[in-house]
């Protein structure tokens, strides 16, 4: 059963794709796969991606991993919600390291454990969904204190520590 949404996976080897392909498919309701690191952000501008699957190396010869560190960079430049997971063939401490300080939230090296790969990408997509803002927490903290007050906003404004006139000023915000 997929619960897991959109995963897109770019990867210079087509082999890779169908691999991926196969794999990912009973976890994720849809799998989208380029070869062209240029695509990523068309693709998620057609439809919503809930994690992406980002290759190190594009070009053949180069194992530097800087064409994924730019596209990294770029992608979180312009959806900074979207977790990416590296993918690499040369496992570098140093080269996980850069990708984790730009933003990456995982790194996976080739060839993949299948079992370890999806444990790592719905880790990702669970913790992303745990974390809750402060705002979230205010605002439910809020709704539960006016609930238990009746309605009373004098009452719940007391039991908050705050004023009335600041507690109508959270709920303008709600």
């Amino acid at each position: 059963m997929s619960t897991y949404g959109t995963i897109l996976v770019a990867d210079d080897n087509a082999a890779i794709l169908t691999a991926m392909k196969y794999l990912l498919t009973d976890t994720f309701e849809h799998v989208l796969t380029t070869t062209q690191p240029e695509d990523i952000l068309k693709l998620m501008a057609q439809q919503p991606v809930d994690i992406i699957l980002l290759d190190m190396n594009f070009t053949l010869g180069v194992n530097t991993g800087s064409e994924g560190l730019f596209w990294l960079r770029t992608i979180r430049k312009h959806h900074p919600q979207t977790p990416v997971v590296l993918l690499t063939a040369y496992a570098d401490v140093n080269l996980a390291v850069k990708g984790l300080k730009n933003g990456a939230a995982d790194f996976v090296t080739k060839p993949w454990d299948n079992d370890e790969l999806l444990r790592k990408l719905k880790d990702v997509l669970d913790m992303r969904h745990e974390i809750v803002s402060l705002d979230e927490v205010e605002k439910e903290h809020i709704r539960r204190t006016i609930d238990h007050c009746h309605g009373n906003l004098s009452q719940a404004a007391e039991l908050l520590g705050i004023t009335r006139q600041t507690l109508y000023n959270k709920m303008k915000r709600l």
